[in-house]
């Protein structure tokens, strides 16, 4: 049986831990930004590509829910990188009051690819309840006057290869028969979307190359050895990582800048720097 000290000892040593854990989670992790290199292996990839480098952000989420100087701060080391291509898979902002002046303020020092920069809208990008086809319009033009060509359903070419993009799924937007009927089936392709859900969807049709994606922030909290216990997709499967789809496609789930809510636990917040090869 414990002694009164020792059951205080024992209490004060278990409420320590849990005031440690739960501000590690709340002012740590949310800011601890991860750069992850890996390749990025594509079929008929024109030579002279071989080697460059492709940035992935995704779910930055300006708004009131995370810190302008944390955005800033992952801009510029994205920036020092210097790489070629820079792709958005959306969730640019959360709406509220305001935002679009934000927006402006903050997407002025977004950074750019040598040779591209492109991205897709995501559901938040489309105003309260996804619905709001004017707010992402506006959104657009913001981004366009920042340097970004946003892809709705379209596809542009890059130095010989070809990026598809999708618009939102939530938003009732996305539309793959249109985009990928825009393809080159003999020519090297990669995909953006936001929803990792869309990729399996109908309409796809010949498309064989890789899919980057966000939307889950890789569930924000994973407890050890355990899938994290919320994320906004049907597929359960699909967290973060990479994924083997079916019709000889992969799939890369980025786990996002921001946040909705400022936690994170075991899900560092991510860019992907990719090193483009010839599969």
């Amino acid at each position: 049986m414990l002694s009164r000290r020792q059951f205080l000892q024992t209490s004060l040593a278990t409420s320590a831990a849990g005031l440690g854990l739960g501000g590690y989670t709340w002012l740590i992790e949310p800011h601890w930004l991860e750069i992850v290199r890996r390749p990025l292996p594509i079929a008929g990839l024109p030579p002279a590509m071989a080697g460059l480098q492709l940035a992935h952000l995704t779910d930055i989420h300006v708004g009131r829910q995370v810190s302008d100087d944390y955005i800033r701060e992952t801009f510029h080391k994205v920036a020092a990188l210097n790489p070629d291509i820079v792709v958005y898979t959306g969730d640019f902002t959360t709406h509220g009051p305001g935002i679009f002046e934000h927006a402006e303020r903050m997407y002025q020092d977004l950074p750019r690819g040598r040779l591209a920069t492109l991205g897709v809208l995501g559901n938040h990008d489309y105003g309260p309840n996804w619905a709001h086809p004017e707010v992402a319009a506006r959104f657009t033009g913001i981004l366009a006057d920042s340097g970004m060509r946003i892809l709705r359903n379209e596809v542009a070419d890059v130095e010989g290869l070809q990026v598809m993009g999708m618009d939102d799924y939530w938003a009732n937007q996305f539309d793959p028969a249109r985009a990928v009927g825009a393809l080159d089936s003999s020519r090297a392709a990669i995909a953006l979307t936001h929803n990792p859900d869309s990729a399996d969807l109908p309409g796809w049709r010949d498309y064989h190359g890789w899919i980057l994606c966000g939307h889950t922030h890789g569930g924000q909290c994973k407890p050890p050895f355990l899938p994290p216990p919320m994320l906004p997709v049907k597929n359960r499967r699909y967290t973060a990582g990479e994924f083997a789809l079916e019709g000889e496609r992969q799939m890369y789930i980025n786990r996002g800048v921001g946040h909705i809510q400022q936690v994170r636990f075991n899900v560092r917040p991510e860019v992907t720097l990719f090193e483009l090869e010839c599969a």
